[in-house]
């Protein structure tokens, strides 16, 4: 899935890494008269967070390397939708972008914006994929994903697993979770991820869907345990931890992809512009270093119409799978 949250720490070295080499850069060929004023990107989620992170540091190296503010605007509220709905009633003239992650791929499968983002958002680049770990408390006898479902059809409807809040990822991958391994658990909501994983740390929940980032603290410490990585191969940062795909469920994946995104009808010769820009931003090898530390991929560079597509599918497969299911995510 295209949420995936970053520590205090980790942002801050995070910018200071790019800060450090922003001297380095020089600038690059931009589309004539673009841009000659300062460009905001609107991010829906807290300052500090994965993709508020990564965004900032894009925008940086894009002011660095053409001449022009690329300035960093939060607008939180609505599981981040608020931004999307800004974003699509933006100018079309490539001075409003939106960086985001899984907020802006299920929007229009929940139904939490009344158009379909497809239609009014032109996805730009994809800048990182990242994924989730699938944790438990040390306390609950189970070890591997097979455990966990024998556990669960042993005891239908008893296991309980914790998440950011309704319609989140954390939600919905254990919907789907539960749809692929035919087990029943309770959902436990919670007004974000730091909350659910308070709750997991001290027991008062068993498992839950967190962030590689997010989650690795815990599992270190011995206060949660890793069952299961929802990637569809072992990640480099955690070499040991196997996926749920080799686990028993085939092919189970739940990605978070942080990308950028523009109003519908931005000319096409600025978005390419910042497609390759922005590719060359991620792939640079100080930020595939960073990006990798935390579990994360950076994106290979991809054309605006290749990032539409893989945004089309994340949706139609959300969609297929609320639709086939028959789940029901009633949103607050």
């Amino acid at each position: 899935m295209t949420v995936k949250l970053v520590n205090g720490m980790t942002a801050m070295v995070c910018l200071a890494c790019f800060a450090a080499t922003a001297h380095a850069q020089q600038k690059t060929e931009r589309p004539l008269g673009y841009p000659v004023k300062p460009v905001r990107i609107l991010v829906g989620s807290s300052p500090g967070g994965g993709v508020d992170t990564i965004t900032r540091g894009v925008a940086l190296k894009l002011s660095e390397r053409w001449g022009q503010s690329f300035l960093v605007e939060n607008r939180t509220g609505g599981g981040g939708t608020i931004a999307v709905t800004l974003l699509a009633q933006a100018a079309p003239d490539g001075y409003t972008l939106y960086g985001g992650g899984s907020q802006v791929v299920t929007a229009t499968p929940l139904k939490k914006v009344p158009f379909d983002t497809r239609v009014v958002l032109a996805p730009v680049a994809q800048m990182t994929s990242s994924w989730y770990f699938l944790l438990a408390h040390p306390s609950l006898p189970v070890k591997s994903v097979k455990d966990l479902v024998a556990l669960a059809k042993r005891r239908p409807g008893t296991l309980n697993y914790g998440s950011a809040g309704a319609g989140s990822a954390s939600h919905l991958g254990g919907e789907l979770f539960k749809f692929r391994t035919g087990t029943d658990m309770q959902h436990i909501p919670y007004k974000g991820n730091g909350q659910a994983l308070i709750d997991l740390i001290s027991g008062q929940i068993e498992t839950m869907f967190t962030s590689t980032i997010s989650g690795s603290p815990h599992v270190k410490s011995g206060k949660a345990r890793t069952v299961a990585v929802t990637a569809l191969k072992r990640l480099g940062a955690y070499p040991d931890v196997p996926t749920v795909s080799e686990s028993g469920v085939p092919d189970f994946e739940l990605e978070n992809m942080y990308g950028i995104y523009a109003p519908a009808g931005v000319p096409t010769t600025i978005l390419n512009a910042l497609s390759l820009e922005i590719g060359r931003i991620i792939n640079a090898p100080e930020m595939e270093r960073r990006i990798a530390a935390d579990g994360a991929e950076a994106a290979p560079p991809a054309s605006p119409a290749a990032f539409k597509q893989r945004f089309a599918d994340e949706i139609a497969m959300w969609e297929k799978f609320i639709r086939t299911s028959g789940v029901q995510i009633e949103l607050r």
